[in-house]
C-alpha cells in the first residue's frame, strides 16, 4: 500500500511510522499477528484493547503484532484499481501473508466492515472456504459473547480477557506449524484453551435456539479470565496517533469489571469480578506513559471509574505532575455521587471540559428497575458540585425503551433536566447549557434483560418524537438522540443467531459499510437481505422464552442463569441490588472464594477468582481534607526559538494539523518547559511557517516556539534529536527576539524529480516551456464564491534543469499558490505517482 501513498486520501492513516510503533525483523520472528480494527484509523487508535494486546504480544521477541484498520471507501477503490491488497501499517505486509488476523468486535454494527477488510485482503469470507494457505481469522471483544451472526466467518473467537489467550493462541499456532498439524487439528488444540470458541465445532439446531456441540465434552466455552491486572504489563510506550484520534490521550485502565449491577449493562455482567490496579502501579504507568507518549491529556478508565476504591489516593499523587505540565485528567464513566469535592476542585483547576453524568432514566422508579442505585437528591448534589467548581455545561445520558417504561417516565427526563437548569440559574452560572443525550435501549445477552423485547423502529421514533415535542420550547436545554435505525439494527444482531450470517454477507455486497457512522448508515440493504433470506426482524427484537435455550447459551460468562432470573424479577419488582464489592455477595456464580463455587469450573481449579480491590471501603467516602490547588504560572516567556527540521519520507504525508500535534507531543516528551497562552483553554505558544502541501518533502522547514526558560539553542535542538517520527530530523535551533513578528520566507526553492525515466524529457520540456511563457493562469474560487484568475508564472522566479531534475524558485511576495498545484498545471498529464517535490531552501527578505 505504501507505494500508493501519494494518491491516497488522508495518507497519514496508512503510514505506520508513528512514534512508539514496534518494528521487528520478519526473518527473526516465528509468528506474525495482524490486530485488525473494523473502523477508520482515528477510531481504532482510540481503542485501548488493541494497544494492550499488541503490547503483550510484542513483549515476546519471537512474535510480532502489527495493526490494520478499515480504509475509507475512496482508498479501497484505489487499492482495487491498482490490484493492491490491504496490508499492515508497520511493515506493509499483505494481510493474507500473516499467520493470524485478530479482529476486535466492539459492537454489532462493525460486522460488514470485517467482511470488507477480508475482501480487500483477498481472503475468502467464510471459514469453510479457507485452507492451510490462509491466515487464521480470529475475533475478540465484548460482542463475541454473542457473535453467532458472524460465526461462519471466523475460525476462532476469544471470549473474556485476551492478554493470556492471544499469546497462548500464537504458541499453539507455531507448535502446529512446526509439527505440520493440519488446520482441523489445530482448531482442536485451540479449543482446549480458556476462552477459545471454535464456531465450526457447533451447529445450529432450531432457529433462535441453542447450538449443538459437535465435540463431546466441549459443550460449554468458559470465558478467559485474568486474575490480577497488576501481573499484566501495561503499554506505556504505545503508538501515538498522527492527527486527532477520537479519544486522543493516554488512557489507563485502572480497573476491570463492575459489580454495580446495572441490569442493562452487558460489560458490567460479563467482565466480573472487579479487579483494580494498585495505585503505585498506576502512578508509575502515568509517569512513564506521559514521558513516552507526550500526550496532553490522560484518562482513568474503567466501567465505573468513580467506584475505584483508591481514586482519591491515585488522584492526589497524579495531580501535581499533570498540573505542572498543563495535562488534563479525564474521569469517564462516573457514577453520580462517586466523585469527592476535592477531586472535582482539582480537575477544574487544570482544564474544564463539559461534564457528563448518566442518570439513565428520568424517574426514580425506572432507575430502580435498572438498578442504577442513585437518587434525584444525589444527582442534584453532584451537579451542584460541578457548577460550584466552574462547569457551565452538563450532559445527562438517558435511555428510552427500558422494560416497563411509560410516557410518564419520558416526561420525567425533561423534569430532571429543568431541575438541573434551575439549579444552575440559582447558582448564577453564566453560559449555562444542559444537554439530554438519549439512546434507545438494546437488550443484550448475559444480562437480566436478555429475555426482554426491544421496542421497534416505529416506537423508538414515536418516543423520540414525544421528547422532541416537550423539549422544543425549553431554553438552555438541548436534546440529542442516537439514531433510531442504528439501535434497531444493533438489536437485531445483538441477540441474533447464525441465520443472520447470510444477511451480513448480502448487506456487505450491497455496500452497507461503516453502519455505526450516521452519514453512512443504510438500513435498506439489511432489510432487503432479511427479506431475501426469509427472516422477520420482529423475531429478533421480540421477547424470549425463559424456558428455552438461547443462541449464546454455550458461551459462559460465569453468571448463573439463576442469578440473571432473580435480577430480572427484582427489576420488575423495582428492587435495588447493592454492589457486592462493599455489601453482601449475591452468588452470581463467578467467584470461588469463601466456600463459593465458581461456575467457571475449568479455570477455578487453578485460579483464585474473586474481587481484587485496593481498599475495603472507598477512600472517597467520609470527610475529605481540602487539597491545596496550586498551579505554576505556565504563561511565562523565557526564550524564543526557531527550530529547523526536515520533513522527508513518510513524514511528507503529515498535514499541518498533524505536524503540529506531533511537535507538541515531542516537546512534552523532551521535557521542554513550554510556554502556554492564557485563558480558558491554554495552548502551547508554537507557530509554523508556510504550510507544506501533503505529499511534498522538505529539507528546510521551521517553526517558532516560546519556552518558559532561557536555554541555549544548541541544547534545545539536542533534546529533540531522535524523538521525532521517521522522516523528521532536527537540524538546528536559532534564537529569536521576544516579539511576535519574526522574519518570514519570501522565496522557496524546490527540486522536482520524475518516477518514469521514459517521461523525463517530456516533463522537463513542459517546465522549460513554462519558464519561457509570459503567463500561465488557473482559476480559483474565492471565499465569496467568485472565480479569480491566478497567474502562476508571476509567482515563479526561475526554472532550471539540473541533470534529470528541475529546480524551481517560487516568489511568494505578492501571492501564494500550492507548489503542488503549480506542478500539476505545468504537467497536466502527470499524476502524483509520476513526480515528487522536495523543498531544498527558504529565502528571507533582507529588510526583515
Amino acid at each position: 500500500m505504501k507505494e500508493l501513498l501519494p494518491i491516497l486520501p488522508r495518507p497519514a492513516r496508512y503510514l505506520g511510522s508513528e512514534w512508539g510503533v514496534v518494528r521487528k525483523d520478519p526473518a527473526k520472528v516465528t509468528a506474525r499477528l495482524a490486530l485488525a480494527f473494523p473502523d477508520l484509523y482515528e477510531v481504532g487508535m482510540s481503542y485501548l484493547g488493541q494497544k494492550i494486546l499488541a503490547h503483550v504480544v510484542n513483549l515476546r521477541p519471537e512474535y510480532w503484532a502489527e495493526r490494520a484498520y478499515t480504509p475509507c471507501e475512496e482508498t479501497a477503490a484505489i487499492l482495487r484499481e491498482h490490484n493492491t491488497p490491504l496490508a499492515t501499517l508497520e511493515s506493509d505486509t499483505p494481510l493474507a501473508d500473516m499467520d493470524v488476523i485478530a479482529f476486535s468486535l466492539t459492537h454489532e454494527l462493525c460486522y460488514t466492515n470485517i467482511l470488507y477488510m477480508l475482501d480487500l485482503a483477498g481472503i475468502p469470507l467464510r471459514a469453510e472456504d479457507r485452507d492451510e494457505s490462509h491466515p487464521l481469522i480470529v475475533a475478540g471483544g465484548g460482542a463475541c459473547f454473542n457473535a453467532e451472526p458472524m460465526a461462519p466467518f471466523f475460525d476462532a473467537m476469544v471470549i473474556g480477557d485476551g492478554e493470556n489467550a492471544i499469546v497462548e493462541l500464537l504458541d499453539t499456532v507455531v507448535a502446529a506449524r512446526d509439527n505440520k498439524i493440519p488446520r482441523k487439528e489445530l482448531l482442536l488444540k485451540l479449543a482446549e484453551l480458556p476462552g477459545m470458541y471454535i464456531p465450526s465445532f457447533f451447529e445450529e439446531q432450531e432457529p433462535g435456539g441453542p447450538v449443538k456441540a459437535l465435540i463431546p465434552g466441549r459443550e460449554i466455552v468458559e470465558k478467559a479470565i485474568v486474575e490480577d491486572l497488576n501481573a499484566i504489563s501495561f503499554p506505556t510506550g504505545q503508538a501515538v496517533p498522527f492527527g486527532q484520534a477520537v479519544h486522543d490521550r493516554l488512557t489507563m485502565e485502572i480497573a476491570r469489571g463492575c459489580t454495580r449491577g446495572c441490569r442493562f449493562c452487558q460489560a458490567g455482567m460479563i467482565y466480573r469480578p472487579v479487579r483494580e490496579r494498585d495505585p503505585e502501579n498506576l502512578h508509575d504507568i502515568l509517569i512513564k506513559g506521559l514521558e513516552e507518549t507526550g500526550f496532553e491529556e490522560t484518562s482513568f478508565l474503567s466501567l465505573s471509574t468513580g467506584d475505584f476504591s483508591a481514586l482519591d489516593t491515585l488522584f492526589a499523587r497524579s495531580f501535581d505532575h499533570c498540573a505542572a505540565e498543563q495535562i488534563s485528567i479525564s474521569l469517564p464513566s462516573l457514577r453520580v455521587g462517586s466523585l469527592s469535592a476535592p477531586i472535582m476542585e482539582r480537575i477544574s483547576s487544570i482544564r474544564r471540559t463539559g461534564a457528563t453524568i448518566a442518570p439513565e432514566a428520568g424517574s426514580q422508579r425506572m432507575r430502580d428497575v435498572i438498578n442504577k442505585g442513585i437518587t434525584e437528591p444525589e444527582i442534584m448534589d453532584h451537579v451542584q458540585l460541578l457548577f460550584e467548581n466552574g462547569w457551565q455545561s452538563v450532559k445527562l445520558y438517558f435511555m428510552i425503551g427500558l422494560p416497563t417504561e411509560t410516557d410518564e417516565d419520558l416526561d420525567a427526563i425533561l423534569d430532571l433536566c429543568t431541575k438541573v437548569r434551575q439549579l444552575g440559574r440559582n447558582l448564577g452560572v453564566k453560559r449555562l447549557q444542559i444537554t439530554a443525550a438519549v439512546s434507545p435501549f438494546v437488550p443484550k445477552s448475559h444480562t437480566p434483560f436478555q429475555w426482554e423485547a426491544q421496542i421497534d423502529l416505529e416506537e423508538i421514533q414515536r418516543r423520540i418524537g414525544h421528547l422532541r415535542d416537550i423539549f422544543r420550547q425549553e431554553k438552555q436545554i438541548r436534546l440529542k438522540y442516537h439514531e433510531a435505525e442504528m439501535s434497531f439494527l444493533e438489536g437485531i444482531f445483538s441477540r441474533g443467531d447464525r441465520r443472520l450470517a447470510e444477511v451480513v454477507e448480502r448487506a456487505y455486497k450491497a455496500d452497507a459499510l461503516f453502519s455505526s457512522w450516521k452519514d453512512h448508515l443504510q438500513l435498506e440493504p439489511y432489510m432487503e437481505a432479511m427479506r431475501e433470506c426469509g427472516l422477520d426482524w420482529r423475531e429478533f427484537l421480540g421477547a424470549r422464552d425463559q424456558e428455552r435455550g438461547l443462541p449464546w447459551s454455550h458461551l459462559h460468562s460465569g453468571l448463573s442463569e439463576t442469578f440473571l432470573r432473580k435480577e430480572r424479577e427484582r427489576a420488575l419488582s423495582e428492587k435495588i441490588t447493592q454492589d457486592c464489592r462493599y455489601h453482601a455477595c449475591r452468588n452470581c456464580g463467578v467467584c470461588n472464594f469463601d466456600a463459593h463455587e465458581s461456575s467457571l469450573e475449568n479455570q477455578a481449579q487453578s485460579k483464585a477468582i474473586h474481587p481484587r480491590i485496593v481498599f475495603t471501603e472507598r477512600d472517597q467516602e467520609g470527610e475529605q481534607p481540602p487539597y491545596n490547588v496550586e498551579k505554576p504560572d505556565l504563561t511565562i516567556k523565557g526564550g524564543h526559538y526557531r527550530l529547523w527540521f526536515t520533513k522527508l519520507g513518510p513524514a511528507a504525508y503529515l498535514s499541518q494539523l498533524e505536524l503540529q500535534s506531533v511537535f507538541e507531543r515531542t516537546f512534552r516528551r523532551a521535557r521542554l518547559p513550554l510556554s502556554f497562552s492564557a485563558g480558558f483553554h491554554p495552548m502551547p505558544r508554537i507557530s509554523f511557517g508556510m504550510a507544506l502541501p501533503v505529499g511534498v518533502e522538505s529539507r528546510a522547514e521551521w517553526l517558532n516556539i516560546f519556552l518558559r526558560e532561557d536555554m541555549e539553542p544548541v541544547a534545545v535542538a539536542k533534546l529533540l534529536k531522535g524523538l521525532l517520527p521517521e522522516g523528521i530530523d532536527m537540524l538546528k535551533a536559532d534564537r529569536l527576539s521576544m516579539g511576535k513578528k519574526q522574519p518570514q520566507q519570501v522565496e522557496e526553492v524546490f527540486r522536482i524529480s520524475f518516477a518514469d525515466d521514459n517521461c523525463v524529457d517530456q516533463y522537463i520540456n513542459q517546465w522549460m516551456s513554462f519558464r519561457d511563457a509570459n503567463e500561465l493562469s488557473v482559476e480559483k474560487l474565492t471565499k465569496k464564491g467568485k472565480v479569480k484568475k491566478i497567474d502562476l508564472r508571476a509567482m515563479t522566479k526561475s526554472v532550471e534543469q539540473v541533470d534529470n531534475t528541475v529546480e524551481v524558485v517560487f516568489d511568494w511576495r505578492n501571492s501564494y499558490m500550492s507548489p503542488l498545484t503549480i506542478a500539476r498545471a505545468v504537467m497536466p498529464e502527470a499524476t502524483l505517482l509520476d513526480f515528487s517535490l522536495v523543498k531544498t531552501a527558504q529565502r528571507f527578505d533582507a529588510k526583515l
